[in-house]
């Protein structure tokens, strides 16, 4: 018998650990992996964004799904404290543009080093196996059942073994099954911070790889109706496109399919039509005398100009003298909106989030203790909560798996 079991060994599920042990209750950490924290290591692209240095409304504002469930877990735990309790563990930190934080060292292994040696010197438990079940009696969390068949008895049980995105990390969704046949409602499980594929595909296929640097975007309804504009970096796919701006995008609309989704791109967002048109006027007048093909390399890269011609429908042929005021406002239309159809999120294991997860309504903010089942506590990704890209949802872990431990 055990005072606590963590299942998860995810940034979630150590922070739980750990805290819980310092409280001197015996632990055992359950991880079917044979590392530990093995999505940590390809976190923000194997630096590990550890948070973002910002006080707890800025923190708030960044959650996108359930950010008021989240206000005693950041308060108790917030960025500035997390940023400590990593210094004090050996780990020097760096805050970056956005105010981002990530180990000096930019490596998230390092990370993972100094969260195995907290493990460690509380004397934490861990067992390298995976755990099929959760047994409870009387509403009362009692023991867990391995994939071997083995039972481990416990007062306490914290579930932090993460989401249905990464698959190959271990994490695959079925934490959520265990929490359901508690009796908890699972909200529906969308990919988040993923790319977007487009039914333009055969246009993105020729312009894979291609990155456009601070562009504005806006994501519209079929009726015109803005769901999320803001200003970015994105990059072409094979099937769509990425980039942290359409990340960022992807958190804010649900249900795709079936809505006509249009992803409207200003490739020239600092020139206003008026600007745009005098500037085009400018390289008109240069190149009088060329094809109207060979006329737009001062404004866009070489790689999207056989579909914006494409698109257009002027003859290549053309001489620059002769485009009417007509067909150069239909240009400048264009620049401002390269629009695009999504036809839906990209792969689920290319996420790096789940939106969705275990009711917050059925979970304590205060302790993360399930209110349906005694002793049955919630922290990481599991939970229906999560945030834009910059460090926000590795906090929601950390945080939620310090306030779990806490009151375990």
């Amino acid at each position: 018998m055990s005072d606590v079991i963590v299942i998860g060994g995810g940034p979630a599920g150590m922070m739980a650990a750990g805290t819980a042990a310092e409280r001197k209750r015996e632990v055992i950490l359950f991880e079917k992996n044979k590392k530990l924290g093995k999505k940590l290591y390809i976190t923000g692209k194997g630096r590990c964004n550890l948070t973002n240095k910002s006080d707890v409304k800025n923190l708030l504002d960044h959650v996108v799904n359930n950010s008021s469930f989240l206000y005693s877990a950041f308060y108790t735990m917030d960025s500035q404290r997390l940023i400590t309790f990593f210094e004090d563990l050996g780990l020097k930190t760096k805050v970056e543009r956005g105010r981002r934080v990530f180990p000096e060292s930019d490596k998230a292994s390092d990370v993972n080093k100094v969260l195995k040696n907290y493990l460690r010197q509380n004397e934490v438990k861990i067992i390298h196996k995976e755990i099929i079940d959760i047994i409870s009696k009387n509403n009362k969390v009692v023991k867990v059942l391995t994939a071997d068949q083995q039972e481990y008895k416990c007062n306490s049980l914290i579930l932090a073994a993460g989401g249905s995105t990464y698959q190959a990390t271990g994490s695959t969704g079925q934490a959520y099954e265990m929490a359901e046949k508690q009796g908890h409602e699972i909200k529906e499980l969308y990919p988040s911070l993923v790319g977007l594929d487009l039914y333009e595909s055969y246009e993105t296929k020729h312009l894979e790889g291609l990155s456009l640097k601070l562009v504005k975007i806006k994501i519209k309804t079929s009726s015109n109706e803005v769901l999320y504009q803001n200003f970015g970096d994105l990059i072409f796919t094979d099937t769509g496109v990425s980039g942290p701006i359409i990340l960022s995008a992807s958190s804010h609309f649900k249900k795709i399919k079936d809505k006509n989704y249009i992803l409207s791109i200003d490739l020239k967002p600092g020139l206003d039509k008026n600007k745009l048109d005098k500037r085009l006027q400018r390289d008109f007048n240069r190149y009088a005398n060329k094809d109207f093909k060979n006329s737009l390399d001062d404004l866009l890269p070489q790689k999207i100009i056989p579909i914006f011609l494409k698109r257009i429908g002027i003859d290549l042929r053309k001489k620059v003298n002769q485009i009417t005021q007509e067909e150069r406002q239909k240009i400048i239309s264009l620049f401002k909106q390269f629009n695009f159809t999504i036809r839906d999120y990209s792969a689920f294991d290319q996420a790096i989030i789940t939106s969705g997860g275990v009711n917050v309504d059925q979970i304590n903010p205060q302790t993360m203790e399930s209110k349906i089942i005694e002793g049955l506590y919630f922290a990481g990704e599991i939970i229906d909560v999560d945030a834009l890209t910059g460090g926000y949802n590795l906090q929601i872990a950390f945080s939620t798996g310090y306030l779990a431990g806490l009151n375990c």
